[in-house]
């Protein structure tokens, strides 16, 4: 069985089809890009403040808090890369 991909063929697109298609295929990898930050910020604040194990609903206080403070750390990090690309791209 061959399991090469084979090339489409995109010489019959118009100008514009082509933009299209690499506008839809940038949006599709940045979400992937998204998807991956969410899982690896998942992994990284679950590992570092859930300490026990959970026999509830809910996590205990101070793992909640962690948890929380873990979050808002990532969101700031990336706030600050994003505006450090935006001035490095000029756009700001």
């Amino acid at each position: 069985m061959d399991n090469s991909t084979p090339n489409p063929d995109f010489s019959d697109f118009s100008d514009k089809d082509k933009k299209d298609l690499q506008s839809f295929i940038e949006n599709e990898q940045q979400k992937a890009k998204f998807q991956a930050n969410v899982h690896n910020l998942t992994d990284l604040c679950w590992t570092k403040c859930i300490t026990g194990k959970i026999s509830g609903a809910t996590v205990d206080r101070n793992e909640n808090s962690c948890l929380e403070n873990c979050v808002n750390r990532f969101i700031d990090s990336q706030k600050t890369i994003v505006r450090q690309l935006d001035v490095m791209g000029g756009r700001a």
